[in-house]
């Protein structure tokens, strides 16, 4: 029992950063450097099927890559901390019951080791040590899977999103001004194939997916974004 204990009493111990925290900016990174491929690419080809100045593409493209990584990062740091609030918000409220209902809270600690097959004796006095060490981290662990002190970071979603952003709308935008003239559009179809197979393959590894799949749907996704705005521009 107390091996059990010091077990149960070691994840709630404070580390440098949590793994949500850590795939908060990874996921922001991941979604930031798609939506920067396809923005770009949508405008690069919309631009082309409208005219053959090559100067006025390019600076479509520019302009679009740069409020594109703008806006990500500005819409991942609202909508970040908007979950922070959240989670500060609900730290609040479980603060406030230990202090008005501490028995319910006591119950349900007990009845989380109780479902994971500890009898109820054990359970109670699990529930005993650990919220007379660290209260509110555990209710906050045990109800919410928060950790204590642990927020997911605004700002480190909008700078990550910011850079990938930048980074995939980079892509179909130097390919095009860099290839030849004649092979130019090919090799902008070939670059953005590539960057958003890289971020399908990326996503599916962080969420444990599909990668055949999530990379032939992204890719799919990708050349139909090109086909659709080159449609767009020709009519222009």
């Amino acid at each position: 029992m107390e091996m059990l204990k010091a077990g149960i009493k070691s994840t709630f111990k404070k580390t440098e950063k949590t793994m949500d925290e850590r795939l908060n900016a990874i996921r922001a990174g991941v979604l930031g450097s798609n939506d920067g491929i396809l923005t770009v690419v949508g405008v690069l080809f919309s631009v082309a099927g409208a005219t053959t100045n090559q100067f006025a593409i390019f600076i479509a493209g520019l302009a679009d890559l740069l409020g594109c990584a703008l806006s990500m990062a500005s819409g991942e740091y609202a909508s970040v901390s908007s979950q922070t609030d959240s989670e500060k918000v609900v730290v609040k409220a479980e603060e406030a019951l230990l202090k008005t209902d501490f028995p319910a809270q006591h119950q349900v600690v007990t009845n989380f080791y109780m479902e994971r097959g500890v009898s109820k004796t054990t359970a109670s006095h699990i529930a005993d040590e650990l919220l007379h060490d660290k209260p509110l981290a555990t209710v906050l662990s045990i109800k919410y899977d928060i950790t204590l002190g642990h927020y997911v970071n605004p700002w480190d979603a909008a700078w990550a999103s910011l850079f990938s952003a930048a980074l995939g709308g980079a892509f179909p935008l130097l390919a095009l001004m860099l290839a030849p003239v004649k092979y130019q559009f090919l090799a902008t179809i070939a670059a953005t194939a590539v960057a958003v197979a890289l971020t399908g393959f990326l996503s599916a590894k962080l969420s444990d997916g599909l990668v055949g799949k999530a990379v032939v749907r992204n890719v799919a996704i990708g050349m139909l974004t090109i086909a659709i705005h080159y449609g767009v521009g020709l009519f222009f």
